[in-house]
């Protein structure tokens, strides 16, 4: 296995590793941005490696583990409750694919030049005239766009046929990537029901289907751990409200669906948290619902907008703001404000002076955002979740405590700019 997104070979106690198939381009984007929030540290729910504290990220597996799922045990049924994995497979697995994306593409009397390389990841199908789910980063990495991408089906009767597919739109700020194949080409599309990922519940049995190490429609099976995960996006955004599941998923199983015991998709299959570069029942999910409103943009515009505030920002404890001596209360600190920003025009301030407590550097003096839009804020997760429920336009009402006064300004959400 050569050139996978992170050399699954040489992961070793490293996380970040996205799933993007068995092979694929070897390159990792580090822009930490995040829908308008820049944090000024690694936020509470990332995971991290070592011995360090645990808490959300990443994906990818050289050893080949995982489980194939298929169990008939009483004690499986009844975990599962509505659908067993096997009847969510014999229901689901039609409508999942193979998806194999080429870069840098090209051909010699002899084949492909040098130079090409390929990720291998999974999708799903979502509606009738051809459109499929799958992940940004197996389809697009670093900026590169794949050249070439084909999509392997395989019916009831364990048949496979594979046709060419177009990408319908990329965002890398969700790491959802928009497919399109012809009907006519690829015959009867067996669409997957959607379902609601607010509703989701910890402890819920779910399964997830796709091609971890290039073993095409490999069924798993476990339960959503957790939920309400921040997860990073390849282009350092944050994805809020994060799926996290102890169903095995390894590479290959990027873009796959995580179903739950109705059959219902709740989320795509992005990355694993791991020590040792395989899966170690640390996957997280992409929610369906973001998925959904993303494929609706990339359908009508061709491209996603995200609402931007314009801050720095950093999450303060009220047992930490009463150690340096501000008002005690959860919220998050305004490090920075960006000029000509809605922030800015909001009149929000930065701070002024940094402080340390515990080896913790807090950069005081400027405001503490408590609320956003009547919701209140504990932390740069809430604030980044808050920010992104809106789209540019929208005019919000932000709760601030400043000089020990609690005030409400009012602020009028941009697009996040390119460039960030």
């Amino acid at each position: 296995m050569t050139g996978s997104r992170l050399d699954m070979k040489q992961a070793g106690a490293r996380l970040g590793i996205f799933l993007a198939g068995a092979v694929s381009v070897g390159v990792i984007l580090v822009a930490l941005m995040a829908a308008g929030v820049l944090p000024v540290k690694v936020s509470e729910t990332r995971i991290v490696s070592g011995d360090a504290a645990a808490s959300a990220q990443d994906d990818g597996d050289p050893s080949g583990a995982g489980s194939s799922g298929q169990t008939g045990s009483s004690e499986t049924s009844a975990r599962v409750g509505t659908l067993t994995p096997a009847q969510i497979y014999e229901r689901s697995s039609s409508g999942v694919v193979e998806v194999l994306a080429t870069f840098g593409s090209g051909e010699g009397f002899i084949g492909p030049q040098s130079g090409s390389s390929q990720a291998l990841g999974s999708g799903f199908v979502v509606s009738e005239d051809g459109y499929i789910l799958t992940n940004a980063h197996v389809v697009e990495s670093d900026g590169l766009r794949a050249d070439a991408v084909t999509v392997t089906f395989k019916d009831p009767d364990g048949q496979s046929s594979a046709i060419d597919a177009t990408i319908a739109g990329v965002d890398q700020g969700s790491d959802v990537a928009l497919l399109k194949v012809d009907p006519k080409k690829a015959g009867t599309l067996d669409p997957l029901e959607l379902g609601d990922s607010d509703a989701v519940k910890v402890g819920e049995p779910v399964v997830a289907i796709g091609n971890p190490l290039g073993y095409d429609f490999t069924l798993t099976e476990g339960i959503v751990s957790a939920v309400d995960r921040s997860l990073e996006a390849p282009n350092g955004m944050i994805i809020s409200n994060g799926i996290q599941t102890d169903a095995a998923i390894n590479e290959g199983n990027s873009g796959g669906p995580l179903i739950d015991s109705s059959g219902r998709v709740i989320g795509i299959n992005e990355q694993i948290a791991s020590q040792s570069g395989g899966s170690q029942g640390l996957g997280f999910a992409v929610p369906i619902n973001t998925a959904i409103d993303v494929m609706g943009q990339l359908k009508d515009d061709g491209r996603v907008s995200y609402a931007w505030l314009g801050i720095q920002g950093q999450t303060i404890a009220a047992a930490v703001a009463e150690a340096l001596g501000l008002p005690a209360v959860d919220g998050v600190l305004v490090v920075d404000v960006t000029a000509d920003s809605p922030a800015a025009r909001a009149g929000l301030r930065g701070g002024t002076q940094q402080a340390e407590l515990q080896g913790e550097v807090y950069v005081t003096g400027g405001d503490v955002i408590t609320a956003f839009d009547g919701e209140k804020v504990t932390s740069m997760d809430d604030l980044v979740a808050a920010i992104t429920e809106h789209k540019p336009g929208d005019g919000v009402e932000v709760t601030i405590v400043r000089g020990g006064e609690t005030r409400t300004v009012q602020a009028t959400l941009s697009e996040r700019p390119a460039e960030l």
